[in-house]
């Protein structure tokens, strides 16, 4: 049956799945109340999908759709009209004229802002992670061991005024 067409507009990281049952009810009992036969007549089927998956061809009427993956549609029923529902929702309802391209342009500033901000501290990590494998490969390494400015002759001992037997006492 033909019916009006709800869009719900999700939040960033929701999935259809995702819709509570009271919001799902909401909109479902929006499209029955807004279908000239579909509001004549109970248990109705209300079918939502994600809007990328809505397919609009040159062939179909207006406001007709169809989709491109059937997995991805589910239904609702809805058994009547609910009137309390409706007139509540009619009630709150504030019609405004939103500037989409504005919107959008806005939502995907946003996200490049935030893939910016991921990328630049992924690199920090990576340098990070660099330089701390350095440092490890630095004290693993035997580069600083035969250093002629760590090394100590026999002559410097000596002169250093400890006896033999003090030398021995510090080497046990």
């Amino acid at each position: 049956m033909s019916s009006a067409h709800v869009y719900l507009r999700m939040h960033k990281c929701q999935t259809i799945d995702d819709i509570s049952e009271g919001v799902l009810e909401d909109c479902a009992q929006l499209v029955k109340a807004n279908s000239i036969q579909g509001n004549k007549v109970n248990n109705v089927d209300v079918v939502y999908t994600p809007w990328a998956n809505l397919k609009k061809t040159a062939s179909m009427d207006v406001g007709q759709v169809g989709f491109h993956s059937s997995k991805m549609v589910r239904t609702v029923r809805v058994e009547k009209r609910l009137n309390d529902v409706v007139n509540r929702l009619n009630r709150t309802k504030v019609e405004r004229k939103p500037d989409l391209k504005a919107e959008r342009e806005a939502v995907n500033a946003a996200e490049r802002a935030e893939r910016k901000l991921q990328l630049r501290d992924k690199k920090r990590r990576e340098e990070m992670d660099r330089m701390e494998k350095e440092r490890q490969a630095e004290l693993r390494s035997y580069k600083g061991l035969m250093v002629a400015e760590n090394m100590t002759s026999n002559k410097q001992i000596a002169s250093a005024s400890k006896s033999l037997q003090e030398l021995e006492d510090d080497f046990m």
